[in-house]
């Protein structure tokens, strides 16, 4: 089963450790401030996707501008 890429460095991880995980993060940081920490996290994630697509297309318009100087 492929993951998506976001989730590829978690796929050796169960279902106990990611409880676990889950539990540790709730013990250092309280279940108040989770959702603000997962606002952020989700913010963080949509700006660098955001930039990776921006590079990605700056990237194709630049071999698509020399591709048709060419012809």
């Amino acid at each position: 089963m492929a993951y998506p890429s976001i989730f590829a460095f978690i796929g050796g991880v169960g279902g106990t450790e990611m409880v676990l995980i889950l539990f540790a993060i709730l013990l250092l940081f309280g279940a108040k401030r989770i959702p603000e920490l997962a606002r952020g996290l989700g913010r963080g994630i949509r700006e660098f996707k955001d930039a990776t697509n921006e590079i990605k297309s700056d990237l194709e318009n630049s071999i698509n501008d020399k591709n048709q100087d060419k012809k």
